[in-house]
């Protein structure tokens, strides 16, 4: 059975997001390779080998006992990632000994990009996959590598394949200077988890409990709290609209006193709902008693939220930045495509607004842009899919 070691900074059973899913997702389909992991450990109360799924982890790194999120931004843990550069690549030639690697996997290249760079230096017949997830504008990513510049841009250049989420992140792989096959491998959601139905007693309990009367209208976010997300145009568009438009956050982040204030000084704190960290679980059942979804993100390497949302059957408000423009659609933007949402441009809560009231005063067209985006939905980002293709297209061509 062929090998093939991961460099993800973070893995199960903590410090979890949408790049570590994707991993498991991935995993846990391809059962005919055997999966090995290089990560940070961070809490002392982890093992440092375990097998987590069709994944052998193997953790370093700084620890402290039961360290939470706030830890990992404390010291020592905060030396973690500029650590890992290094180390991971070391510890990886390390296993290589013991394992004889037939290639290595990068989970984005502002993270483990230098360390796989790193590896195939010492490593040049060990074909590479680079996988590129980053949801941070390209122009910042750069910024932050600057100090390791040379072995950044390796982490581009020696790459076999180049697997990307979006079109977008695909053009950025470009313009760093990778001349190989890039092949495009979106991300997916749990379509039958955000499109199950609940009992009508189940809603009208949320309701009650979120508040939500006759004739109360709810644009709902699951967003992390950061400015990328564009949270803030979002309550400055509630400015402009009727007063019994709520606004619905589910998601916490470093912005919330910022976007409280926000509300305050606009007058609309009593219509912003901060509903904070929600369980996976109980996502689907917050958007079923939302009647618009909205995150007009500043930028966005894809986006799982917006894709859960139209499988959840909720009319989706977004830009189209980033790898957004894979999957919304619109009717004036993209007049040769099936309408799957409605488009603004980023930092405009005027367009917002204007879609708010658009989609609300035309219930027709809006059941037929619902069903467009549920069958793009299950169509294209079920993780059966998704991993197929992972295989097909990419691992495929680096272990023949």
């Amino acid at each position: 059975m062929k090998r093939v070691l991961i460099f993800s900074l973070a893995y199960y059973p903590r410090y979890v997001g949408g790049a570590e899913v994707a991993i498991k997702e991935k995993t846990d389909r391809i059962t005919d390779i055997e999966f090995h992991m290089v990560t940070l450990r961070y809490d002392s109360t982890l093992p440092k080998v375990e097998k987590v799924g069709n994944v052998l982890v193997h953790r370093i790194g700084f620890t402290r006992p039961n360290a939470t999120m706030a830890d990992l931004k404390k010291f020592p843990l905060h030396y973690n990632k500029y650590w890992f550069q290094f180390a991971a690549a070391f510890k990886a030639l390390s296993l290589n000994h013991k394992y004889r690697y037939d290639a290595t996997w990068a989970m984005m290249a502002h993270s483990t990009g230098v360390p796989a760079a790193l590896f195939k230096l010492f490593k040049p017949k060990v074909p590479y996959v680079l996988e590129l997830q980053e949801g941070d504008p390209p122009e910042y990513i750069e910024k932050l590598m600057r100090p390791l510049w040379p072995l950044f841009s390796r982490a581009f250049t020696t790459a076999t394949v180049v697997s990307v989420i979006s079109t977008f992140l695909g053009r950025w792989a470009k313009s760093r200077g990778f001349k190989g096959s890039i092949e495009l491998v979106p991300n997916a959601v749990n379509t039958k988890h955000f499109s199950q139905q609940y009992e009508e007693s189940e809603l009208a309990a949320l309701k009650e409990k979120l508040g939500k009367k006759e004739g109360d209208v709810y644009i709902i976010t699951t967003s992390r709290l950061v400015h990328k997300n564009a949270i803030d145009d979002v309550i400055s568009a509630l400015a402009l609209l009727p007063k019994n438009i709520y606004f619905l956050i589910l998601g916490i982040g470093p912005d919330e006193d910022k976007l409280k204030a926000l509300a305050k000084d606009l007058s609309v704190s009593e219509r912003v709902k901060w509903i904070g960290q929600v369980d996976h679980k109980e996502m689907p059942k917050y958007l079923k008693v939302s009647d618009i979804f909205t995150r007009p993100s500043r930028s966005e390497g894809m986006g799982n939220s917006f894709v859960e949302a139209m499988a959840a059957e909720l009319p989706v408000i977004a830009t189209q930045e980033g790898g957004i423009a894979d999957f919304l659609f619109d009717a004036k933007r993209n007049p040769n495509k099936p309408v799957t949402g409605w488009a603004v441009d980023r930092d405009n809560p005027t367009q917002i607004a204007e879609a708010v009231g658009e989609i609300l005063g035309n219930p027709e067209q809006v059941r037929t842009v619902i069903q467009n985006a549920r069958e793009l939905a299950f169509s294209k980002y079920d993780w059966d899919l998704i991993a197929r293709d992972m295989r097909e297209k990419v691992f495929a061509k680096v272990l023949s």
